[in-house]
């Protein structure tokens, strides 16, 4: 099951959502900034940036959403021409390298 979680819906949908997502009734959630921060799940293994925060330290609150509790995480990135300068200053803001996705990634979750 796929769930989709946003700030145009109330808190008890967006509870609701939630609580399916965390007791594994939803396997996949697409949401939007609004749990980039303050969210503990832990068997989230993959996160997908499809579009990159505006906020550099954003990005750290939304990829650290998978990996954790000592479990092994993988953050994809889609990035457009557009997106490869915000890239590169969330590589400086950070001090790190993003590199390209590599082949074996199912092998890295």
């Amino acid at each position: 099951t796929v769930s989709a979680l946003h700030g145009d819906m109330d808190q008890a949908q967006r509870e609701l959502l939630m609580k399916e997502f965390r007791s594994g009734s939803s396997r996949v959630l697409i949401t939007t900034d609004l749990l980039a921060r303050g969210i503990d799940v832990q068997q989230v293994s993959l996160v997908i940036n499809y579009d990159l925060p505006t906020n550099k330290e954003n990005y750290i609150h939304r990829i650290g959403r998978g990996g954790r509790f000592g479990r092994k995480g993988v953050a994809i990135n889609f990035v457009t021409t557009e997106d490869v300068r915000m890239m590169r200053e969330i590589e400086q803001f950070y001090s790190t390298q993003i590199d390209e996705m590599p082949l074996n990634v199912a092998d890295l979750i």
